[in-house]
């Protein structure tokens, strides 16, 4: 069995202005992220299909695991707010500096949920990562994020 992984350096200067706007109001999310424990703010943002775009952040709670994420917060929130849209992409990006550039990517909890959301709406979801204002590093699907993933069909876990 052959499992590949597929991800995209870029540099900022290489991204549309779609993609440009959705990184940037991802840094604005992770700037009202509340993480007083950790001090690692991350900031989501989705863009739907219908071109809304649904912010999320990393919300802390001392009694740790309470919190969450800030891909997870702006992933339900989308599918809380607009049940019946797909999301096309989202960009996921923290300020902080122990943030690795080329190595930043998403808890394995979170490439689950972005995995499960391709999955129920049936097309890949585009995701950039930023550490910082660095190298992007961009998937065309969390199916690269995430290569021995799980699923169930017919009832049998996969």
């Amino acid at each position: 069995m052959v499992v590949k992984c597929e991800v995209a350096l870029m540099k900022s200067q290489d991204l549309n202005e779609g993609e440009a706007e959705l990184l940037r109001k991802a840094h604005e999310a992770a700037a009202n992220a509340y993480a007083p424990y950790s001090g690692f703010h991350v900031g989501a943002a989705v863009r739907l299909k219908s071109g809304t775009i649904v912010l999320g952040n990393n919300q802390e709670n001392i009694a740790y695991p309470s919190g969450l994420c800030g891909e997870r917060v702006a992933v339900f929130s989308a599918g809380a707010q607009f049940p019946n849209e797909e999301i096309e992409s989202i960009a996921i990006v923290s300020p902080s500096p122990l943030a690795v550039p080329d190595a930043f990517m998403p808890c394995g909890s979170c490439r689950q949920v972005l995995l499960e959301a391709e999955l129920r709406q049936k097309t890949p979801i585009q995701i950039y990562l930023q550490a910082r204002d660095e190298v992007v590093v961009m998937s065309k699907s969390a199916s690269n994020l995430l290569p021995f993933s799980f699923t169930i069909q017919n009832g049998v876990f996969k």
